[in-house]
């Protein structure tokens, strides 16, 4: 047996879920309980009370007793004046007066000749009796005489002192849950590329679980570095070997030098890729308010200025997101490199909502099959000839340095074709 179809009626919320643990077993007890003791408690001793005083009735409506109204008075029953047309067409009482029809079941059950019972108010009740050739008479007597008096304290008792020690146990169980809100907003900035300052504290189920989240995260930033600087190292180390090539080629005839010069130059590129993974990766700049879409605008117009054929052709919606500005103008300039590079054609939308921002680069060149897009994100992965064909080889870093920095900032790069031009679609997607 499965309970899955009960997930789409959780709360999803911590806090939600913790409200529920509390008041489902509160509010269940109290029904149980509630129950239980009105039907063994309140129904018993209204049907004992409406019994005595059915039998009460029938001792003052006795035809043996010749004064009958002086025994009404003794028995504290009052007779008053009524005809067939005063009686009610059935018994009447409020629809929210549950002993009432214990009250009247039973006074039907136990007083002779009874035609109609009226439960008027919490103070009075009215009985019509038709005994045989007597006279139709009306009956008026106190109803506490036939049901337990007020009734509704149980509920009202239940009620406030459940709504309190309820938000009592929620208070504590709030500060309880504190920590945990606060371990997962640590982790989620980190996630997102930010560094939360946090403490363990809580429980010591909680105080292990973020001790350890600290270790993981102490352990991926050294990772980070090391590798960073292992990259800008070996990259900055090529450069000074690489330069003294230059020069040496450069006294060479034409015919030997332009080969020479064009591994070169393909070497340079590879460590100036290099360079730029390593920056992507180990970028300590603070995230910043950026305004979208003036943001996306401007690194379009530095684009364009600098001959690359790319417009923004739609902006949905406006306002501020968190962003590292130089780390995403890095990808972004990657993405309209490549498209240019592989069409003649690039176009740039941006979608914000309240959720989410959504960059979207689409060019009209070859495109990307989508059985090598996961592929096409990872680090040094060269594609197949067709999209590489007189275009450079590259050196496969452009897509993955995209993809690291929009993980970096709890996003994600998605790959796709175009249907406006045809080609890949490359959109950013950072949950806001």
């Amino acid at each position: 047996m499965t309970f899955d179809w009960l997930k789409n009626y959780m709360p999803r919320g911590i806090y939600g879920r913790a409200a529920l643990i509390l008041i489902l077993p509160v509010v269940t007890l109290q029904l149980v309980v509630s129950v239980v003791f009105i039907q063994r408690h309140f129904e018993g001793v209204t049907r004992q009370m409406s019994r005595e005083m059915a039998r009460q009735v029938n001792t003052a409506l006795a035809p043996e007793w010749a004064d009958s109204q002086a025994m009404a008075e003794a028995l504290n029953i009052d007779f008053l004046p009524t005809s067939a047309a005063d009686m009610p067409v059935g018994d009447l009482r409020r629809w929210y007066d549950f002993s009432g029809i214990v009250v009247i079941r039973t006074l039907h059950d136990q007083v002779i000749g009874l035609e109609r019972v009226h439960l008027v108010d919490d103070w009075t009740v009215f009985v019509w009796v038709q005994r045989g050739d007597q006279p139709l008479r009306k009956i008026e007597f106190a109803r506490e005489r036939v049901s337990a008096s007020n009734p509704h304290q149980l509920l009202v008792n239940m009620v406030v002192f459940g709504a309190l020690m309820t938000l009592i146990a929620f208070l504590y169980l709030r500060n309880q849950l504190r920590p945990i809100t606060r371990l997962a907003e640590a982790a989620e900035a980190f996630g997102r590329g930010r560094h939360l300052p946090y403490s363990p504290s809580g429980a010591v189920e909680v105080r292990s679980a973020g001790h350890a989240f600290l270790d993981m995260r102490a352990r991926i930033e050294r990772q980070i570095e090391q590798r960073t600087m292992m990259l800008s190292g070996i990259s900055h180390d090529l450069r000074t070997p690489l330069t003294r090539l230059r020069l040496g080629v450069s006294m060479l005839e034409d015919e030997d030098r332009e080969p020479l010069e064009r591994d070169i130059d393909d070497m340079q590129k590879l460590i100036d890729a290099f360079l730029d993974f390593a920056r992507g990766n180990a970028d300590n700049t603070q995230p910043e308010p950026t305004a979208i879409p003036d943001f996306v605008q401007g690194v379009v117009d530095d684009c364009h200025r600098s001959g690359t054929p790319v417009t923004l052709v739609r902006a949905d919606g406006a306002g501020q997101v968190t962003l590292r500005q130089s780390a995403m103008r890095r990808s972004l300039e990657n993405l309209i490199g490549n498209a240019e590079r592989y069409g003649t054609r690039c176009e740039v939308s941006v979608a914000l909502t309240e959720k989410s921002l959504r960059i979207r680069i689409e060019d009209d060149g070859p495109g990307i099959a989508a059985e090598h897009r996961d592929a096409a994100l990872r680090p040094f992965v060269r594609l197949d000839p067709a999209r590489n064909q007189d275009k450079g080889s590259g050196v496969g870093l452009g897509l993955a340095i995209a993809a690291d920095i929009a993980r970096a900032h709890g996003g994600v790069l998605r790959l796709g074709q175009s249907e406006a031009l045809g080609g890949l679609r490359a959109d950013i997607v950072i949950a806001r």
